[in-house]
């Protein structure tokens, strides 16, 4: 199998923060998981867990008791010893910083265009 096309654009932002999945696995019987949310965007997220989801699965993200979202893993890969979920928002259900605020959040394209000799202080603004 090829790669997967990359078909997102939103702007996805680097987070680290723990969530909660909720889904049924295959006889229906209902599973609850603390996963690292990796990334986000309007429209989705990747999370690592150390329990396999299969693709399709529909599943239920709790945001630090703050939001509920929903959608469809699009991808599940198993690498350096955990499995990393790809999911898509429901059409109706979308990520907003307004929200929900990852503990951790960085946009990588303010690294990319940072003034040269700029370093990056602890409140992700820049500093000469």
């Amino acid at each position: 199998m090829g790669q997967m096309q990359e078909r997102r654009n939103d702007a996805r932002l680097l987070c680290a923060d723990l969530i909660e999945l909720i889904w049924k696995d295959y006889s229906g019987q209902e599973r609850r998981r603390i996963a690292n949310l990796e990334d986000i965007s309007s429209c989705g997220m990747s999370l690592q867990l150390e329990m396999f989801v299969r693709v399709g699965t529909r599943i239920r993200v709790l945001c630090a008791g703050q939001k509920e979202l929903f959608g469809v893993v699009r991808y599940s890969q198993y690498r350096n010893r955990a499995y990393f979920l790809g999911v898509e928002f429901d059409e109706d259900c979308r990520w907003s910083a307004k929200e929900f605020l990852p503990q951790h959040l960085m946009d990588p394209r303010q690294v990319l265009q940072r003034p040269p000799g700029a370093k990056l202080s602890a409140g992700n603004s820049w500093i000469n």
